[in-house]
């Protein structure tokens, strides 16, 4: 399937190579074509997997995926506190999904954007949600906060997409580039005094997955405004640098240029 994908299709070719030589000026064309080639057998992994997600059994879902950490966000739950946890698109988020509700006692939510195609849509909610995590349009944000007045909740954000409002993004430097980094988990947080916790995804041996949880803050107005957004971006951009393969390429993430009235962090 690699070998379709990389040399025949060439999917997303002219965008892969792009991102990594701008993410990666000083490494040589035979070290892009090798985190190249490795990142085309990772996307493969993940396309042959998430088909399986559709009829994979419970316990075969929890089998080769560890958790790390997670008395952390239990503490979390006894202290009454609600949590955002936050992460990018690295490693397997769909094996993620499928164990987001383990060990964590919060009624866990995660955000999604609705794909415009219905049957896809219908399919991937299907896939996420069906061992307990609840799967809520950024449509229905502020909602899915107002909840947390009534129980401890844990909402999950993947904050490594290009935002939709590059006025509305906090701009820092990311991978060598001027990034715009999507504001909602640090602003939710803020808003609601939410706890903020990263999931730090890791590819282990083949077919093998783990989470590690890092608190990042417990009360998050104590910061000075930027730096949960600072934060969990160094952690992803560190654990891109260690493995880059592992990183979704083929996104489109600076397809929007700073705008001249928004600051450089």
């Amino acid at each position: 399937m690699r070998f379709v994908l990389q040399k025949l299709v060439k999917f997303r070719r002219p965008v892969i190579r792009k991102n990594l030589s701008n993410a990666y000026p000083n490494k040589s064309n035979q070290e892009l074509a090798a985190i190249e080639s490795a990142f085309y057998q990772h996307m493969c992994d993940m396309i042959v997997e998430s088909i399986k997600y559709f009829t994979i059994r419970k316990k075969d879902a929890e089998k080769n995926f560890t958790i790390n950490n997670a008395a952390l966000i239990q503490d979390l739950y006894k202290k009454g506190k609600s949590v955002v946890i936050v992460g990018g698109h690295y490693g397997s988020w769909e094996r993620y999904a499928l164990n987001a509700t383990r060990e964590v006692p919060h009624y866990v939510a995660a955000l999604y954007t609705p794909l415009s195609d219905l049957f896809l849509n219908n399919k991937m909610l299907a896939s996420r949600s069906k061992f307990g995590l609840h799967m809520v349009s950024i449509k229905d944000t502020q909602s899915l906060f107002e909840k947390s007045l009534n129980e401890p909740i844990a909402v999950i954000f993947g904050s490594d997409q290009s935002p939709s409002n590059p006025h509305k993004a906090y701009w820092m430097t990311f991978l060598n580039q001027e990034t715009g980094v999507q504001f909602g988990a640090e602003k939710y947080a803020r808003a609601y005094n939410f706890a903020v916790v990263y999931g730090q995804l890791d590819k282990l041996p083949r077919g093998k997955e783990s989470i590690s949880y890092r608190l990042i803050c417990e009360n998050p107005n104590e910061l000075p405004e930027g730096k949960i957004t600072e934060t969990f971006t160094r952690m992803l951009e560190e654990k891109i640098n260690s493995n880059p393969q592992f990183w979704l390429w083929s996104h489109r993430r600076w397809k929007h240029s700073r705008p001249a009235d928004m600051p450089l962090h």
